[in-house]
């Protein structure tokens, strides 16, 4: 009987050894559970962190070994570290104490994140139209796709299809003038991620970094929703430039909401702004106005917290469609109301990137 893909990596992994030592990384118990869907192959090794370079040749070779497997087209091995307390690189001149170095990425400029307390307050479509807006206004923009367990850029951009690989380097999808890079490229759509904390990091952090971006003014990181250990992790490993916090008006979102900002104020990252989505609705028809999540919720927490009010988007039977149909409103509509919206919001940000509004985010209870 022939073995599964999965069997075939696992004895495949099986003859990799553990630099200096006779065990291999198998039976080490140094690898997390085997990803296989269709011909991609996703795992991690987990290592010291003050032995990540020495373990560096392993994981080529790992992925190397994982390819010759047949039916196997792509292989995507981490290196998962975790640092013991008090072993993490000492601050640069000038960077505050106790946070640690970030490289940065190179040829791109800044990098934020657009991020949310809960899920389901429209924060990836949010991210879409502000890459897109920000593209509107002369920048070369970048959009990566951190939200690993739901991923919706290429459903919201109407990108199908594969990166390629050169070089181990991925190559960005483009899309509406975007360099766009996703986890969804690589899994069907319907493919559950059951992925541990440890490894999700380590991959996103893999796919930014390895990827071609070429020279960008700005990334937009959507992130992952919540405040867990995956979005501080990648608050502290990736270089941000910035924070855009996208809440419903509604009291459970907002509270959420403080909880991004703080998360935020925690790893020392600016927060640029505070975006209110769903923020009322007209109807069609008649023209009434119906605050359906209540509204100003966003703009009071944002004035309340010292943060930048950046906008109110509205629930909008137009941006639900182009969304769905991968025709962002900003890209395809750009002349209505709702482009204009979004591209208000992007030129905040980018006012607040040069400096010219950017308030510290201020933690206030009542």
């Amino acid at each position: 009987m022939s073995l599964s893909v999965k069997d075939q990596v696992v004895a495949a992994l099986k003859t990799l050894a553990i630099p200096g030592a006779d065990r291999d990384i198998v039976a080490a118990g140094l690898t997390s559970d085997i990803y296989v869907d269709g011909g991609t192959v996703m795992l991690s090794i987990t290592v010291p962190a003050d032995r990540a370079s020495e373990f560096e040749p392993l994981r080529e070779l790992a992925e190397r070994k994982i390819k010759l497997i047949d039916g196997v087209t792509k292989a995507i091995v981490a290196l998962t570290a975790e640092a013991k307390p008090g072993t993490g690189r000492a601050p640069e001149k000038g960077q505050p104490k106790g946070v640690a170095a970030k490289a940065g990425i190179p040829g791109v400029g800044a990098i934020i994140a657009v991020a949310s307390g809960k899920g389901g307050v429209g924060k990836s479509t949010t991210a879409v139209n502000l890459a897109l807006g920000l593209a509107a206004s002369g920048l070369k923009v970048g959009l990566f796709d951190a939200d690993i367990y739901g991923p919706s850029v290429p459903r919201l951009l109407g990108i199908t299809g594969q990166p390629e690989m050169v070089d181990k380097t991925f190559i960005p999808m483009k899309k509406y003038g975007l360099e766009v890079m996703s986890i969804g490229f690589l899994v069907e759509e319907d493919t559950p991620m059951i992925w541990r904390a440890p490894m999700v990091v380590s991959a996103l952090t893999q796919m930014l970094r390895e990827s071609a971006w070429g020279e960008l003014d700005i990334l937009v990181v959507d992130m992952p929703p919540g405040t867990g250990d995956i979005q501080l992790t990648m608050a502290q490993q990736v270089p941000l430039a910035g924070a855009v916090i996208v809440s419903t008006p509604q009291d459970l979102a907002l509270i959420d909401a403080r909880r991004g900002i703080a998360m935020f104020e925690k790893v020392e990252i600016p927060v640029l702004g505070v975006v209110e989505n769903m923020s009322y609705f007209l109807c069609p028809h008649c023209g009434g106005r119906s605050d359906v999540f209540g509204h100003g919720g966003a703009h009071h927490e944002a004035d309340k917290l010292g943060v930048t009010f950046l906008g109110e988007v509205p629930l909008e039977l137009a941006i639900r469609e182009t969304s769905d149909a991968g025709l962002p409103v900003v890209a395809t509509a750009p002349d209505s109301t709702h482009a204009r919206i979004y591209r208000d919001i992007a030129d905040k940000v980018r006012a607040a990137l040069a400096g010219e509004s950017r308030q510290g985010p201020r933690i206030v209870i009542d």
